[in-house]
């Protein structure tokens, strides 16, 4: 269980978001990009948009994703490049909380691509249930945040109601059930689907089972159809922890049901005098995995200070000496084929 409560999102009013879009959306990927929406705003679906090849993103080889979650990143930079300049490298996927109802980010989604970053947005269905979800009740509310995605013509790596084995999330085991969740998930991806959004990464992340070893993944599973990247999160907390005691059993698991790649989505270590051995298996169960496509550190302080900068000056050396690596942080616009 993640020893942590996230960060609310900044609420990003929709109407705004999308007076930003209107009309000044770069291409995304490949050359042979769709006509412009409709100024109604609506967004048929079928062949008038042609779909986006997100394969080099979703499968980028022995390359790996240099993942961060930072405060006040995507919006800004300051913190990004803060960030880059403490871990020697520029993070290719940052990691956002959007709560239910907030708008989309569009801004700060282009600002992290401008910097050669995918976006992961956690989007996080609290104060309604996932039966209302699956009902359509919620319904206006997905389809302007679809539409929004749809019109920034880039990239981007949405991960719904994460943790839903997680006994302490509103949408867990104890407020719903499997089926339900199931339900919500595959009907917020097909209002996406209906609107012709070809730019979506979809993620289904749990959390590690090792708090919860008695909730099975698999009828959570919403089915390859609807998932791109199966998830992970889990922290390291134990003086014990090693990559594979943190991760392998959820591992397991997941591959019992998909050969779909995998994503850490949240992990960090306590900044005790383990963190440089836990930032090291980290890395080389990462890297030495080629199922695994990258992690997110969750670089906060929330119940633990889980921040790079509050460890050891040894383990941010350690950090900074791995990420090193030719095969972590790639661009993903060089990946894409995308205009910077």
């Amino acid at each position: 269980m993640r020893r942590l409560r996230r960060a609310t999102a900044r609420a990003v009013p929709l109407l705004a978001a999308l007076a930003l879009l209107a009309g000044c959306a770069p291409w995304g990927l490949g050359t042979a990009r769709p006509p412009a929406a409709p100024s109604s705003g609506a967004v048929p679906s079928g062949g008038d948009y042609l779909p986006y090849d997100l394969e080099p993103l979703l499968r980028p080889g022995t390359d790996k994703y240099l993942g961060a979650a930072v405060d006040g990143v995507p919006a800004s930079t300051v913190p990004l490049d803060a960030y880059a300049r403490l871990t020697g490298k520029r993070p290719n996927l940052v990691e956002e909380y959007a709560a239910w109802g907030d708008g989309f980010d569009s801004s700060g989604v282009r600002t992290a691509w401008g910097r050669g970053a995918l976006t992961l947005v956690s989007w996080e269905p609290r104060g309604t249930t996932m039966e209302e979800i699956a009902a359509g009740r919620s319904d206006a509310y997905v389809r302007e945040f679809a539409r929004a995605v749809r019109r920034l013509d880039l990239p981007v790596v949405l991960d719904f109601a994460d943790e839903m084995n997680g006994f302490w999330e509103s949408w867990g085991p104890k407020h719903a059930t499997a089926a339900q969740y199931v339900a919500a998930y595959r009907h917020v991806h097909d209002v996406f689907t209906d609107l012709g959004v070809a730019n979506v990464i979809w993620v289904w992340a749990p959390n590690i089972v090792n708090p919860a070893p008695d909730v099975a993944l698999a009828p959570y599973y919403p089915g390859d159809g609807y998932v791109d990247w199966m998830g992970m999160i889990g922290y390291f907390t134990r003086d014990e922890d090693t990559f594979d005691a943190v991760f392998g059993r959820t591992l397991t698991e997941l591959r019992a049901l998909s050969d779909k790649p995998v994503l850490v989505v949240e992990t960090a270590a306590e900044p005790t005098a383990r963190r440089t051995a836990d930032v090291r298996e980290l890395f080389a169960g990462v890297s030495g995995d080629d199922g695994i496509v990258g992690f997110v550190w969750f670089n906060h302080e929330k119940r633990a200070d889980w921040r790079l900068e509050a460890g050891s000056a040894a383990s941010r050396a350690e950090f900074r000496r791995l990420a090193s690596g030719a095969r972590y942080g790639f661009d993903v616009r060089e990946r894409t084929g995308a205009r910077p």
